[in-house]
């Protein structure tokens, strides 16, 4: 069970995304991109949004599609947006408790196992994965008993000192000296495909952040977009993992944001903390 073929991602059929060759943070290209006035850049910014609103609104009256679930409080018909009930978060706490920093002790229900795979993807998707301790920890929170011991396994082959040597780490999975490592796993969204009351099926919609930011990293941080179906057994009074698989995509038109330099990037990576998720 893993969750990728890139470093991050052991094992799955996912393509990379390549940053500009050169200066691959941005350089000169970057700072150029601001040469401009403040207030050029608002009036501009303003004329972008319009633009983009005006799109919008006229791709979602020509959509006829319509949800065939039938369910929900929003319009399902008229193909402008999704029913409600399939996109609003539930409000619901996730959680009361947390085991070894992951969250544990999700309600019986289909949000409850929604929840559950959010964080449990999130987790499994983590640079934690690449330190021995760590990602037993994190096995051993998450995985069904029945299945734990060949998780463990599988796990502790997938993250060899080859790959992490590829992904730029010592046998220790630690990055070197002024440089940071990142491997984040963010959650866009989740469905539930089957369920009963002992076992769920879930999948998670994610994007994932890759790389190593520093100034010597011939693997910046790049950005991908996977789903992961993840498969749930109620034991023990909670949400467990049986097993986990992972597909390309569903992945949006990648926007033209400059490249942040390294240090933003290392930074933004060192203080802004994660989330519980909740559906």
């Amino acid at each position: 069970m893993s969750l990728g073929d890139e470093p991050g991602y052991p094992e799955s059929g996912h393509t990379r995304t390549r940053l500009p060759e050169g200066d691959p943070y941005g350089g000169a290209a970057r700072r150029a991109g601001r040469s401009s006035s403040r207030s050029l850049v608002t009036v501009v910014g303003v004329v972008v949004l319009l633009i983009a609103a005006i799109a919008f609104a006229n791709r979602g009256g020509n959509d006829t599609s319509s949800d065939s679930s039938g369910t929900g409080t929003g319009s399902a018909g008229d193909g402008s947006r999704p029913n409600t009930s399939s996109t609003a978060a539930s409000g619901t706490k996730p959680v009361e408790t947390k085991s070894d920093g992951i969250p544990t002790g999700y309600a019986h229900t289909q949000q409850g196992a929604q929840s559950a795979a959010a964080n449990y993807a999130t987790a499994l998707g983590s640079d934690g994965m690449f330190i021995t301790a760590t990602r037993h920890s994190i096995v051993q929170t998450l995985a069904d008993p029945t299945v734990m011991s060949g998780m463990l396994s599988s796990f502790d082959a997938d993250y060899s000192a080859d790959f992490l040597k590829k992904a730029g780490l010592d046998t220790d999975g630690r990055a070197p000296t002024g440089s940071t490592f990142v491997n984040r796993t963010l959650p866009a969204g989740t469905k539930v495909t089957s369920y009963s009351d002992a076992a769920a099926t879930v999948d998670v919609w994610c994007n994932g952040l890759f790389g190593m930011a520093g100034e010597k990293s011939t693997n910046p941080v790049t950005s991908n977009w996977f789903t992961i179906t993840m498969k749930l057994n109620w034991s023990g009074g909670d949400w467990k993992v049986l097993e986990s698989s992972q597909t390309t995509g569903p992945t949006p038109v990648t926007g033209d944001n400059p490249v942040s330099g390294t240090d933003e990037i290392s930074k933004a990576v060192q203080e802004f903390g994660g989330f519980t998720y909740a559906r």
